[in-house]
């Protein structure tokens, strides 16, 4: 058992090293529109108190902050910290940027009505654990809301694609289980809450398949990691998977990529 949380433990520092490397935020600003989704799927109500959990850049902190609730944005990675406050600075929005681990928030129980996060809990190597802490800080009667992406879309397939070149870690959940309507029920007990959710599409448009791979393995901390620790052979190969990945789903036919990833836009209810 003690084992078994240092390992937990030793990959939660990897991991802030992978999303600490390249910038997310290039990648994360293109996702915004997810951000506003999600607060029309929540009916997000002015005045809420909104804690966004690895909230990465800030995207549904902005979008939370422009329907003008009280908002708390938090991650683990100060620099993506930074980035979302320089966000908010622009559109002179008011929000409260501060570092926090999704495992253990530092909030007293019932803080918030509405707990978010757009792929970035998911990301968390004790799903169980970073669950569990949502529904702590939520109010009852409150809202969760997520954005998730599905084992079956696109980024679901990348990562296995990714899995294929560079083991995973050995038991450790895959983070688009988040995007399975079974395991929600599993971290979320009927007990505790209700769960809802609707699968949605984000397109990810780029000048060309091999910009994408181009930006991802320059900028996302997860790709940009498996590239570097690869050999220029192996690396060659990954590349060539990712693009046959991108070309087999891209709906463009002008030369450009336009790939529909689908994702889970889930609201739960805190009982």
């Amino acid at each position: 058992m003690n084992m078994a949380v240092t390992d937990l433990g030793a990959l939660k520092v990897k991991q802030q090293a992978a999303w600490s490397s390249g910038d997310y935020a290039l990648i994360g600003t293109t996702l915004q529109i997810v951000g506003e989704q999600l607060c029309e799927t929540l009916d997000l109500r002015s005045g809420s108190k909104v804690l966004d959990v690895a909230a990465g850049n800030g995207n549904v902190s902005l979008a939370a902050a422009r329907r003008f609730c009280d908002v708390t944005s938090t991650d683990y990675v100060p620099a993506l910290l930074e980035r979302g406050r320089a966000r908010a600075a622009a559109e002179v929005l008011r929000i409260e940027f501060r570092e926090a681990d999704a495992e253990a928030l530092p909030f007293a129980d019932g803080s918030f009505d509405v707990v978010v996060s757009t792929f970035g809990v998911m990301f968390a190597p004790d799903q169980e654990r970073a669950a569990a802490e949502m529904l702590r800080v939520c109010k009852r009667g409150g809202k969760i809301g997520l954005a998730n992406w599905t084992p079956e879309g696109f980024i679901g397939q990348m990562f296995k694609v990714v899995g294929k070149h560079v083991a995973p870690p050995a038991g450790v959940k895959p983070p688009p289980l988040w995007g399975s309507p079974a395991w929600l029920g599993e971290l979320f007990p009927a007990q505790t809450s209700s769960v809802g959710w609707v699968k949605r599409n984000f397109v990810f448009r780029y000048r060309s398949p091999a910009h994408w791979v181009e930006v991802f393995r320059t900028w996302y901390g997860p790709v940009h990691k498996a590239f570097a620790a690869l050999g220029a052979p192996a690396q060659a190969a990954l590349e060539s998977d990712l693009l046959a990945l991108a070309g087999q789903l891209n709906r463009a036919s002008d030369g450009t990529m336009a790939v529909a990833s689908e994702y889970l836009d889930v609201v739960v209810t805190r009982r």
